[in-house]
């Protein structure tokens, strides 16, 4: 048993229909990277790791076995949640460029919020909702 705490205290874990194309597209339009992925008996990811800055989050596909309930947007025809990710405010429009021209649908552009922090949101290729600000924590 590890005592020490981990560098990351929690891991989003995310469904995708397609997971493959999931990686690409959160590659390409967003700058993540793989870290690692494990692969079911017909070749589909059962399991991936997308580093994002420092920390990681966590992706598995889709099926009707998930005793979690879990399920990708394009299932529930809707979202649950939302995640937030820091990108540096200079990076911000540049960012959102990038990952509109990857296809993500821009739900609210680079905008000043009432947090006094600059941020966009949008919606990747199955509709789970990211929003990329400057916000560092307090």
């Amino acid at each position: 048993m590890v005592d020490t705490p981990p560098r990351q205290a929690v891991y989003p874990n995310l469904r995708y229909v397609d997971p493959t194309s999931a990686i690409e597209f959160l590659s390409g339009a967003f700058g993540f990277e793989l870290h690692f992925k494990t692969e079911a008996d017909d070749g589909s990811v059962e399991h991936a790791q997308l580093r994002v800055g420092a920390d990681l989050i966590f992706l598995g596909r889709e099926h009707g076995g998930n005793p979690y309930g879990m399920h990708s947007p394009l299932i529930l025809h809707g979202t649950t949640h939302a995640l937030c990710v820091w990108v540096a405010d200079h990076a911000l429009d540049e960012h959102q460029s990038r990952a509109e021209a990857a296809g993500a649908t821009i739900l609210n552009p680079v905008h000043d919020s009432l947090a006094g922090v600059r941020e966009y949101t949008c919606a990747d290729l199955e509709g789970h909702v990211w929003t990329f600000s400057s916000y560092a924590g307090e």
